[in-house]
């Protein structure tokens, strides 16, 4: 442990679950390295990944952005992938990034649009998309007729959360110098979301524990149960 970190952690009581406004403040208080950090939330949930009906997946549009320089590869075809490019996409085009993409190991993206006659390329990339979480989808939007608004949104800080196997979403709510105001409106967007897709046959307490932290600094327990 860095000397940064112990100090860090000194401000922080172990044994609390803080209020979120109050996390939010002492995530950006702790938050000591040279460079913007990343606040991230962790939060655990009461279902079981494993069984179709409990899959917690989806996708929002944060206020205030990520505070990161987001890249987009979108796969279209004709007009789509002008209108793609105009509406800001790093990339746009068809089966040649594909090729690049398996033969060069190239991932100088953070998020894949497709149209929907498409799939036929990009079901090809699953194995490699998949394990990255970079394989797109319609229940987050980037599976879509309309390329264009996907890429407008992907700009402007849209996220995808989603279950990992241990049942806990992991997202970026946006960096250290947006201070506690504007993170507690991306925060309150995020588990809004999150609530509201909760499963039909998830039982019991749905969020289990909530965590944050930044980049370099230690976790921050949140009371869930002010969480809804």
């Amino acid at each position: 442990m860095g000397k940064k970190y112990i100090d860090s952690a000194k401000l922080i009581d172990k044994s609390k679950a803080y209020e979120p406004a109050e996390a939010l403040a002492l995530v950006c208080e702790t938050s000591k390295a040279k460079f913007d950090e990343t606040i991230e939330i962790h939060i655990r949930l009461g279902v079981d990944s494993r069984h179709a009906d409990q899959q917690v997946r989806g996708a929002v549009v944060l206020p205030n952005g990520t505070g990161k320089n987001v890249k987009v590869l979108v796969f279209a075809k004709g007009d789509k992938v002008q209108a793609a490019l105009d509406a800001g996409a790093d990339y746009a085009g068809g089966a040649e990034y594909a090729d690049k993409i398996v033969q060069e190991n190239w991932f100088d993206f953070d998020v894949v649009v497709a149209s929907p006659d498409m799939m036929g390329v990009i079901g090809k990339l699953g194995k490699v998309l998949g394990p990255k979480g970079l394989m797109p989808s319609p229940k987050a939007g980037t599976v879509t007729p309309d390329v264009a608004k996907a890429v407008t949104e992907a700009k402007a800080g849209k996220i995808e959360y989603r279950l990992d196997k241990t049942n806990i979403i992991h997202c970026p709510i946006g960096k250290a110098s947006f201070g506690a105001e504007k993170l507690a409106e991306n925060f309150n967007t995020l588990v809004g979301a999150v609530l509201k897709a909760k499963p039909a046959a998830a039982k019991g307490q749905y969020i289990k524990s909530c965590v944050i932290a930044s980049t370099m600094g230690p976790g921050i327990k949140i009371n869930q149960a002010k969480l809804g």
